[in-house]
């Protein structure tokens, strides 16, 4: 028997179960393949030493996210002797309140911070405080604040102080054994970040991206091989096996940090040095190197679709020939504009979707300040029992000093005919109309048309 000592406001624990690839002092090697949803995949390798037969073995240091069901255990060390017969996930991790429910009845020794004073006694109970009885057992005591420490006469063997797999083993080769474990854990995201640097003259941007790793799956990783997944993949529902169930822009150069490639319908992003992921740690790595894009930007007015402005669109493609041409993971984009004088302002920020190469990156930045839109319904008219006309007015004012191209966009409902206009319209699709107008320096433009509606 021996002493557990609580400490108050300290961290504190018991070992209780020994790696044995821990013990042998050899690295464990670790891959670590993160998705855009919750999930990432572990894959370790240690050397562990085994007796011959049925061993119990417990593998410690992994996720406290982890999914049970979906552990994968094999020796890779080219003998195919060694199986697991049974397998328990332990995460009822010790804390204070365990230990004070397990000692009930056993002697504890009370420390007191301001008087110095120790208490000692048998154990009764933890509700409120704690209540001791003496060693006569003719007074009982309650102890509510005021403490340094408690010491507890007992033993911590029967405790779990990190997320451990205790597995039955069947080997029929003693020695140092080579095992491979691969699992599902909970509690790890990824998600690209990117900053696009317009220039005065808004033909081109400075584009790179980033990829933020968050790691809250109740581990660290060690030098890591990272792999991060780019898309969509499909999850049947489950309940995972663990709790629920038991300034400015700044560039950097071009570096080949991240390789990708394509995998199944989706596209994987490898990170080429390794690196270490500690839990609850948010960690950035470069995966799109500056690139000088040519850029359009244009003006578009669509009352119909939403607010009733005039929005600022920056839009190029994820071409390489274009400077890019890589497939492009989802994530929100920072727009910054040279201001000229040496130095950059934020302009906007807007998310793109998953984006293959040769693909258009289209983002909107905000909306127009100097540029006005209005639109009146002038009349409505019945043709006949199931055909309509309407006359539409569309105002465009532009305040700037130079002359400007807006695009105007309208939603038509169901069968419609453009049967007059003062400007030629363009049939986006079924039901959208779209035109361009030029509007001259401080000028107002007036766009009208009449549509006829069949429903």
């Amino acid at each position: 028997m021996r002493a557990i000592r609580l400490f108050r406001g300290a961290v504190w624990g018991i070992l209780l179960l020994v790696n044995a690839a821990a013990a042998s002092g050899e690295s464990p090697r670790v891959a670590v393949t993160v998705y855009n949803r919750d999930l990432g995949v572990v894959r370790e390798r240690r050397v562990i030493e085994l007796r011959r037969g049925d061993v119990l073995y417990s593998f410690t240091d992994v996720a406290a996210e982890i999914d049970p069901t979906s552990v994968h255990f094999r020796a890779v060390d080219g003998r195919g002797d060694l199986e697991v017969l049974e397998q328990n996930y332990e995460y009822d991790l010790v804390s204070s309140d365990k230990l004070f429910d397990k000692y009930v009845g056993s002697p504890v020794d009370v420390f007191f911070s301001r008087s110095g004073d120790v208490l000692s006694g048998t154990l009764l109970a933890r509700r409120g405080g704690l209540i001791l009885q003496d060693a006569g057992g003719e007074r009982v005591s309650v102890v509510l604040g005021d403490l340094r420490n408690v010491e507890i006469h007992g033993d911590a063997a029967d405790f779990v102080t990190r997320p451990t797999l205790v597995w039955t083993l069947r080997n029929e080769s003693a020695g140092a054994r080579t095992v491979e474990v691969e699992y599902l854990t909970g509690g790890m995201n990824w998600h690209a970040e990117y900053v696009a640097l317009a220039n005065e003259e808004n033909t081109t941007v400075e584009f790179a991206g980033w990829v933020s790793v968050d790691n809250r799956s109740g581990a660290d990783y060690e030098e890591a091989r990272l792999k991060l997944l780019a898309g969509d993949v499909g999850r049947a529902d489950y309940v995972r096996g663990g709790r629920a169930e038991m300034d400015g822009v700044q560039f950097m150069a071009k570096a080949p940090q991240v390789e990708e490639r394509a995998l199944f319908e989706y596209h994987i992003y490898e990170v080429q040095r390794p690196t270490t992921l500690r839990d609850n740690q948010v960690k950035q790595i470069l995966f799109v190197p500056n690139s000088a894009v040519p850029v359009t930007k244009e003006y578009l007015y669509q009352p119909t679709f939403g607010p009733d402005k005039i929005g600022v669109y920056l839009e190029f493609e994820n071409r390489e020939e274009r400077g890019l041409g890589l497939p492009l993971p989802a994530g929100l984009v920072r727009v910054f504009q040279d201001d000229g004088r040496g130095g950059s302002e934020f302009i906007g920020e807007d998310r793109i979707d998953h984006t293959a190469r040769n693909e258009k990156v289209r983002l909107r930045v905000g909306y127009a300040f100097d540029l006005v839109g209005e639109r009146k319904v002038l009349a409505e008219r019945r043709i006949a029992d199931r055909v309509r006309e309407r006359d539409v007015e569309i105002r465009l004012r532009n305040r700037k000093e130079e002359p400007v191209e807006i695009k105007v966009r309208e939603r038509v409902e169901a069968e419609w005919s453009m049967e007059k206009e003062s400007h030629p319209h363009r049939r986006e699709d079924a039901g959208t109309a779209e035109w361009v107008v030029a509007v001259g320096a401080d000028e107002e433009m007036v766009l009208t048309y009449t549509v006829r509606v069949r429903y």
